[in-house]
């Protein structure tokens, strides 16, 4: 590689080439993930809609086709809520390795009542976390087959003004849906730090990235009928917040930069450069709360124990 493709700077429009390479991207087909899946596609790799709606995933691929030809794109049955049906999952994969994981899946309630999955967990901490705590397990062996895999967990400016209740991780004693949405993005960014300290402890070559998008509103976002649709009313009476969020489109581009820049490096949080709102993607530092080892050490056995999982997740 020459010195002036190394210095270029990151542009979120002209984004390498990552041939041969296949991504997943959970939730692909709605929102920050089904952009994040859009822009990888671009790059002709093999894009993987995690989703449990076939026809929502038949319906983004739709879209995702129209919009670049030639796209490489295919749907994976996932149920994140479903622990029990994520090996099967992973096991109908037809690939030998994994590039990079994109964890975006997310449930978000804003009313109660409190609601659970399937096993019996908090449905936004049993979804957003522990579905993807234990499907890492079990992309494990495709993500070690990689040259250089990556674990990309997507974040939530949300996380910021939260802190865990180690005690109480599942919202059963005062259960408020923003504030447990809240903590649950927090716990999936926990994990991401510190499964990179685990990966590196073991000196794999797999990395483990966290990303956020930043303020991103419906509102602000391009159409893409019949995934999403914004009338003109809606992006015009958004247009005064647009100094300070932006679309779910250039949300997804901190993630997007997560998974293909060879400039990243495990451990490191990526969101929007203006006050982590809107904007490019650039690196954050991490706040402390979410890098304290010894609350994330509790969450890695407490998630273990309750998904049943290897407590190396796989990587040794």
């Amino acid at each position: 590689m020459s010195s002036a493709s190394q210095s270029r700077p990151w542009d979120v429009h002209r984004l390498p080439s990552a041939e041969g390479r296949t991504f997943l991207v959970t939730g692909g087909n709605a929102g920050i993930g089904y952009f994040a899946a859009e822009q990888l596609a671009a790059t002709g790799a093999v894009v993987m809609l995690g989703s449990r709606d076939r026809a929502k995933a038949d319906t983004a691929m739709a879209s995702i086709r129209s919009r670049v030809p030639g796209a490489h794109v295919v749907h994976l049955q996932l149920d994140l809520a479903d622990l029990s049906s994520l090996k099967t999952a992973v096991d109908r994969l037809d690939v030998d390795h994994l590039d990079a994981v994109v964890h975006n899946a997310g449930v978000a309630l804003d009313d109660p009542p409190r609601r659970e999955t399937k096993d019996g967990h908090e449905l936004m901490f049993g979804t957003n976390h522990l579905g993807h705590f234990a499907l890492t397990q079990w992309l494990a062996p495709l993500l070690s087959a990689a040259p250089a895999g990556r674990i990309v967990t997507v974040g939530s400016f949300a996380a910021r003004s939260e802190r865990l209740d180690l005690d109480d991780l599942q919202s059963t004693r005062d259960y408020r849906p923003k504030r447990a949405y809240g903590r649950s993005k927090l716990a999936q960014m926990c994990f991401g730090f510190e499964l990179d300290r685990r990966l590196r402890a073991v000196g794999s070559t797999v990395l483990s990235v966290v990303a956020h998008p930043g303020g991103a509103l419906d509102s602000l976002t391009p159409s893409r009928p019949p995934v999403s649709v914004t009338t003109p009313s809606e992006r015009l009476r958004a247009l005064p917040s647009s100094l300070l969020v932006q679309g779910k489109d250039a949300g997804a581009w901190p993630v997007v930069r997560a998974v293909l820049d060879k400039e990243v490096q495990g451990g490191q949080l990526w969101g929007p450069r203006a006050f982590g709102l809107r904007g490019i993607p650039r690196r954050e530092p991490v706040p402390s709360h979410m890098a304290a080892p010894a609350v994330a050490a509790r969450l890695w056995a407490v998630s273990g124990e309750l998904v049943g999982a290897d407590p190396h997740l796989g990587f040794r």
